[in-house]
């Protein structure tokens, strides 16, 4: 369903066990950036209502999984920490070719945001089947549901404002490129990289 060309290794699951804390402060602010990503696209793109109103239900619901992200880590003693930089995130936009088609921009951003949550839905999955701890074994199989409606969403916008025939082959062309950059990260203690 995902379409996601490299998978991860089950084994992934047990750097992240190992690294709770880690994990956990690297998912918050995951969640935080995606309710930062949501407010920027209803900053730069208020002409789009149907967008609009979608990104603010967004932004709400990550603010709320950042929350519970947060209650996670409090309820086992631990600090939120730092936030990190995000390598993955980092190589995914630098993908598409700065443009000045604004429309062209904004399919370009619904894609990686796209790619983005699918990933996320997968890590949340490995997380959920692989891990001894049940109770966050359960919190993942929980997010991995949302996650993949938040990438179902993007998705469809990206085809409805760019036009399937245009955005497909660029979503393909786009997840062979995520595929190698997961070769080459993706063995870390964080939900990306």
């Amino acid at each position: 369903m995902l379409g996601l060309k490299l998978p991860t290794d089950p084994r992934w699951a047990n750097i992240a066990e190992k690294n709770v804390e880690e994990i956990l402060t690297d998912h918050a602010y995951c969640e935080q950036k995606a309710a930062s990503t949501a407010i920027s696209l209803i900053i730069g793109y208020p002409d789009y209502p149907e967008l609009v109103s979608a990104m603010a239900a967004l932004a709400r619901e990550e603010m709320s999984h950042f929350e519970m992200v947060h209650k996670k880590i409090v309820e086992r003693g631990l600090d939120l920490g730092r936030e990190r930089k995000d390598e993955y995130v980092h190589q995914i936009m630098e993908f598409f070719p700065k443009t000045g088609d604004r429309r062209q921009r904004l399919v370009n951003r619904l894609l990686i945001a796209a790619l983005i949550e699918a990933r996320s839905c997968e890590r949340f999955k490995v997380l959920s089947e692989n891990i001894e701890d049940t109770d966050l074994a359960e919190f993942y199989r929980k997010l991995m549901i949302s996650e993949a409606n938040h990438y179902t969403m993007f998705l469809k916008f990206a085809r409805d404002i760019g036009g399937r025939e245009s955005v497909d082959p660029k979503w393909n062309s786009l997840l062979e490129y995520e595929a190698e950059v997961m070769s080459k990260l993706g063995k870390k203690e964080t939900i990306h990289g």
